[in-house]
């Protein structure tokens, strides 16, 4: 949470529990730009997020929703290219086209190809979900999500440091998570040598350990 000495009206609000992987890619990049913020909690457990007063801010009915001076805005991805632009941190996000979309390409790969390969395994070997407990479908998850661990693996053996490239970026908050995810949930995984240096690299980092390697899958 923010420091309780900051004006309410000099922070923005972000509204979703900590324990959401969506939501912690905006508290980690929170931390790496020092924004201040108030977080409140959203979601399954906490505040409902089918009101009529959430819908007004995220039709989804999904977290993170994030609130400044200029409205809401959702999608845990593009919340996390906004802060960084608004900030101007070009280090995390690159002002250049060509330089921008190297990053943004791994921000996406990690939303529509990565994640919904971990879907069934997650919600059945951590979450115990009765609706994803049938084994065939873990397996056939597994089976998925380590392929694309593979291609993850590929590229920073071709960088040797993080996804985009030799630098830390946006991408590498995205997809910081996502290995810890991969790490944390109990299945069988194949020795990826570059994924493991590359965990360690983030874990120097105090917004990764706060918001990341923090227990939570």
């Amino acid at each position: 949470m923010a420091r309780n000495d900051i004006p309410a009206f000099l922070m923005i609000q972000i509204l979703g529990k900590a324990t959401s992987i969506n939501v912690r890619k905006v508290l980690w990049t929170c931390a790496e730009i020092g924004l201040e913020f108030d977080r409140q909690d959203y979601g399954s457990g906490f505040a409902r997020t089918d009101t009529a007063e959430f819908l007004a801010l995220n039709p989804n009915g999904l977290v993170p929703v994030v609130i400044d001076a200029g409205g809401p805005l959702w999608e845990s991805n593009t919340i996390c290219r906004y802060l960084a632009a608004n900030a101007g941190r070009v280090d995390l996000l690159p002002p250049d086209p060509r330089g921008r979309a190297h990053v943004e390409q791994w921000m996406d790969w990690q939303a529509t190809e990565l994640n919904p390969s971990w879907r069934t395994a997650f919600l059945g070997l951590v979450r115990l979900d009765p609706a994803s407990a049938d084994r065939s479908g873990i397996e056939a998850s597994v089976r998925a999500w380590n392929k694309k661990m593979e291609i993850l693996e590929h590229r920073l053996v071709v960088t040797g440091a993080y996804v985009a490239g030799a630098n830390f970026t946006l991408a590498d908050i995205v997809l910081g998570l996502s290995v810890n995810r991969w790490l944390s949930t109990p299945m069988d995984r194949p020795n990826y040598p570059a994924v493991d240096a590359y965990y360690q690299r983030l874990l120097q980092r105090p917004g990764f350990r706060e918001h990341g390697a923090n227990g939570i899958p």
